[in-house]
């Protein structure tokens, strides 16, 4: 179990900083609120290397495959005493990491054809409009947020082998912690703090 929830961390740990190789260039940072200026979104991307976007793609869905072992033996871990709550984090935490890999791939997608087809301001309504339609994939962090709660919920009541506090190693609290900040990819920071504490305890 050990070896599979580090490997999910790592993997979390990986795919941040692909998000970070999507989001900062050497002009600047991205937002993806900055659509609505392609004179700033020009700038930020004058510099951008599609060979750079190409691999934040790629090795981010290796890195999220990664994280997949963690998640599932956490959930087979909770089957061993409560199955239908196990299911259930397994089903969610799948959704999760199906849908979150699409995500990652169709946000880089938006970068790559902006910068492929010059940074203009066609390029930018026909990233723009493929964005609003692919948004959808973005549901995947309801499947995190029924894994994490129900994580959190069952180490607080005593549901698990684990002491009562330990329910701090949880993306749901972490992510909190971290969302007022300017700290960038806190989600997968969240995760991987979840997955390093557990493969601690456990």
């Amino acid at each position: 179990m050990k070896i599979s929830l580090i490997i999910a961390a790592i993997g979390h740990v990986i795919c941040g900083i692909t998000d970070c190789m999507l989001a900062y260039t050497k002009d600047g940072r991205f937002d993806f609120s900055d659509i609505r200026d392609n004179e700033k979104m020009q700038k930020t991307f004058s510099s951008m290397s599609l060979k750079q976007i190409e691999l934040a793609m790629l090795i981010g869905v290796v890195a999220l495959f990664m994280a997949c072992f963690g998640y599932i033996e956490i959930s087979r871990w909770i089957c061993t005493t409560n199955p239908a709550i196990g299911n259930i984090m397994l089903i969610a935490s799948m959704f999760f990491m199906v849908l979150i890999s699409a995500h990652h791939v169709l946000c880089g997608a938006v970068e790559w054809f902006y910068v492929k087809l010059g940074r203009t301001d066609d390029a930018l309504k026909a990233v723009t409009d493929f964005f609003r339609s692919t948004i959808i994939a973005a549901i995947a962090y309801v499947g995190l947020l029924v894994y994490a709660v129900m994580l959190f919920v069952l180490v607080v009541a005593g549901k698990t082998d684990l002491p009562w506090w330990a329910c701090v190693f949880n993306t749901f609290p972490a992510f909190l912690i971290l969302a007022p900040t300017k700290v960038p990819a806190k989600g997968n920071i969240a995760n991987a703090f979840m997955f390093f504490g557990l493969a601690i305890l456990l």
